[in-house]
C-alpha cells in the first residue's frame, strides 16, 4: 500500500485489511520517497488524471500556468515534487494497482 501515513483514507484501508487478516506493507511517500519509474508505471496503468489528486490544497496552490499546461509528464513531475498530490491509497496486489479505498472494491479483489 502506497500513501501518506496521516491520511484518513489510508487509515480506513489499513483497518479494513487488518480486519480481514490481510498482511500488507506500507510505503509512505513522504518518509520513504517515491521513484519516478514506479509513479510513471502507476500513471500508465491507472491514468495520470486519476492518480493526480486535484481536490487537495497542494494541487490548488499550483500556479494557473502549471495547471493550464498539465499533461502526463508535467503531472508526474509535480507529484514527485509534492507527493501529497498523489491520490491515495494505491494498493498493489500481484502487479495490479487499485486506486483509492472502497470496501466493496477491496472485497471483490480479495475474493479472487
Amino acid at each position: 500500500m502506497y500513501g501518506i501515513k496521516n491520511c484518513d483514507t489510508i487509515k480506513k484501508a489499513q483497518n479494513w485489511l487488518k480486519q480481514q487478516d490481510i498482511e500488507f506493507n506500507f510505503h509512505d511517500y513522504r518518509k520513504d520517497g517515491i521513484e519516478k519509474d514506479w509513479l510513471t508505471a502507476a500513471c500508465k496503468q491507472l491514468g495520470w488524471e486519476s492518480v493526480l489528486n486535484k481536490r487537495g490544497t497542494t494541487y490548488r496552490q499550483l500556479s494557473d500556468e502549471v495547471k493550464s499546461n498539465l499533461n502526463e509528464e508535467v503531472a508526474i513531475e509535480q507529484m514527485l515534487l509534492a507527493p501529497a498530490m498523489i491520490k491515495r491509497p494505491i494498493l498493489s496486489v500481484n502487479d495490479e494497482l487499485i486506486l483509492g479505498f472502497k470496501a466493496d472494491q477491496y472485497q471483490a479483489r480479495f475474493e479472487k
